[in-house]
């Protein structure tokens, strides 16, 4: 039950996160808000890690395996999801992503010997169904013309595969022996920073941040708060989600942003919700239902 709960709170993180990093982005742009995420998400984790006396006690194989994880999630995965948003905007891609818990189910029965039952697969199949109906209903913002672009297709669906691989990999740290979240999310994010860091340099898409954020500083306020609901405590929770139950139920559950989403862009965004997204909102609640009863 702890794996479930946990994976519900990291919903919950992402939603605001989301939003968040979208007003960032928007005054920034989205390499600074991406690069500058993880970099105060490593400062606030390391504080973390001193003040709770974390003792740092992995293997070489659990270290490996959290890098492939943070390779796989949070630049592959996240440098493809952005890739879709530009050639077939939010909407399309997010229905791609939908993919992902039956994507990780999947890889985790074949790579780690995962089953479940006939009620996690019903309760899987009916929350990404309702899911993809409040995604595929949902205005596209800011408002578009986006076209099935074959290539932004396939751009979301690397990133959705990238993200199910990264869950696989960071299972595999923890089914070796018990990690700190908090150690095994630095672990993760560091070793994303040593590949993305270097790479945004030398192609000066990262240059004069500072000078950037003093430029507008709402900007790096919402960064700031989108770094610690996001890869600071987001990412944290994933991971203490994973390590507690099934890598299927854990990315089903966390894949519900979309329908948390719904109360916060109906309030902040002032949009108007449908009929269809609200049943597809329901339909999908179901399911996350039948997953913790199962």
């Amino acid at each position: 039950m702890l794996g479930e709960v946990t994976a519900l709170i990291t919903a919950c993180l992402w939603s605001m996160s989301s939003i968040a990093f979208t007003e960032a982005s928007i005054r920034v742009g989205p390499m600074y808000v991406n690069v500058t995420r993880m970099l105060i998400a490593l400062l606030l984790l390391s504080v973390t890690l001193m003040f709770l006396s974390v003792k740092i006690d992995l293997s070489s194989n659990q270290i490996w395996n959290l890098t492939i994880s943070g390779f796989a999630g949070l630049v592959i995965g996240d440098t493809f999801l952005f890739k879709a948003f530009k050639n077939i905007g939010a909407r399309l891609s997010m229905l791609v992503m939908a993919l992902v818990p039956p994507v990780s189910a999947l890889l985790a029965f074949l790579f780690l010997g995962e089953s479940l039952s006939l009620l996690g697969v019903i309760g899987i199949t009916i929350t990404v169904s309702g899911i993809a109906l409040v995604i595929f209903k949902r205005e596209e913002r800011p408002s578009s013309n986006y076209k099935i672009d074959y290539s932004g297709i396939f751009y979301a669906f690397i990133g959705a595969l990238g993200q199910a691989v990264g869950l696989i990999f960071a299972k595999q740290a923890f089914n070796e022996n018990e990690i700190n979240g908090f150690l095994a999310s630095f672990v993760r994010i560091a070793s994303a920073v040593v590949i993305i860091y270097p790479i945004v340099i030398v192609t000066k898409r990262f240059k004069e941040p500072v000078k950037v954020f003093m430029k507008d500083k709402k900007g790096f306020l919402f960064t700031l708060i989108g770094a610690v609901f996001g890869p600071y405590l987001g990412i944290t929770f994933s991971l203490i989600s994973i390590s507690h139950t099934k890598v299927g139920i854990a990315s089903t559950i966390m894949a519900t942003v979309p329908i948390l989403m719904l109360p916060l862009v109906y309030f902040y965004y002032k949009e108007k919700l449908s009929w269809i997204s609200i049943i597809g909102a329901f339909v999908a609640v179901s399911g996350v239902a039948i997953i913790f009863l199962r």
